[in-house]
């Protein structure tokens, strides 16, 4: 495709829509109307002769065109928008880097390990959720960093992978107790502990199960991959945060799936029981998102470095 006949401004609000996915967000990132981005897009379109993005019900998606489109301008614009971007006065502070996640990772995690840059004068503005509303919002211009629960879709965000997260089958030592006697068949060397491979879910029948959502995600992950079956079951309890979920069990309020992180001191303790130790637990891997075009803000770079770099203990 030809570009070097097209408008500059065109192309940048052109770059905007494409990786915030919809012409409301590109209109906020650049601090236009959304009926102006709208103009642009097709004034741009007619200049090309071809489509660039489709129209979707929430947002539009990009086109092949778009896509090549993309790659050949993106990387050319950012550096133009930095060299035009005006040099901050010395000693001016940075702006605060925007980190988003889930509010489990990021307390338990993620701030404990950033705690040195703070110190140093880093300043943090952290926001909790769900990864998919989390990433729409990056798109938006809303974020820096995002540490998200899976790869994002399409190319228009930068992701690498940040760290592996084990999930592992818990109760309290009360249901533990409770479920020897059950589980003697199968355990015959130690009465309630953990069994390699060999538990029957069934023995669970009749423990509360305490859960992040109502869908049971965690859970129904965790039964199709190590016991091959679907899970059926309600929950007693719902937490939309695992630390409340990982409170209510280790309490004796039933059993739960929560990631090794999170209850790997409550396990050495012995306050937590793991109900099976399977030889291939079920891994999730979770990926550091970074806005792609944001302001050049040296605090970023520090943030995502360190997060990178912690995350390897894990």
């Amino acid at each position: 495709m030809e570009t070097a006949s097209l408008d500059l401004n065109l192309l940048r609000t052109f770059l905007a829509v494409y990786r915030s996915g919809s012409f409301t967000g590109a209109a906020r990132l650049l601090g236009l109307s959304q009926p102006t981005v709208t103009t642009q897009m097709r004034a741009l379109e007619r200049q090309t002769g071809r489509e660039l993005f489709e129209r979707l019900p929430r947002g539009v998606t990009p086109t092949p065109v778009a896509d090549e489109l993309a790659a050949r301008i993106a990387a050319p614009l950012d550096e133009l928008a930095a060299v035009a971007r005006p040099t901050p006065a010395a000693g001016t502070r940075a702006e605060p880097v925007h980190l988003a996640g889930p509010a489990e990772l990021l307390c338990t995690l993620a701030l404990p390990a950033l705690a040195p840059l703070v110190a140093e004068g880093v300043r943090l503005r952290v926001t909790t959720g769900l990864t998919d509303p989390l990433l729409d919002e990056l798109r938006a211009g809303r974020h820096d960093l995002v540490v998200a629960t899976h790869r994002p879709r399409g190319r228009t965000l930068h992701a690498v992978p940040l760290s592996d997260e084990e999930f592992v089958l818990v109760a309290a030592p009360v249901w533990a107790e409770r479920l020897a006697d059950r589980r003697s068949a199968q355990d015959p060397e130690g009465r309630g502990a953990p069994v390699q491979g060999a538990l029957d879910p069934g023995v669970l029948q009749g423990v509360p199960l305490i859960t992040y959502a109502e869908d049971l995600p965690i859970a129904r992950r965790y039964w199709r991959h190590v016991f091959g079956r679907r899970l059926s079951r309600t929950a007693a309890v719902t937490v939309p945060d695992l630390r409340g979920v990982l409170a209510a069990v280790a309490a004796g309020a039933g059993f739960s799936v929560l990631p090794r992180y999170l209850c790997q001191d409550l396990l050495d303790s012995g306050a937590l029981v793991a109900l099976l130790e399977p030889e291939d637990p079920p891994i999730n891997t979770g990926f550091l998102v970074q806005r792609p075009g944001a302001v050049d803000n040296p605090d970023v770079a520090r943030v995502r470095a360190l997060l990178l770099r912690a995350a390897r203990t894990w």
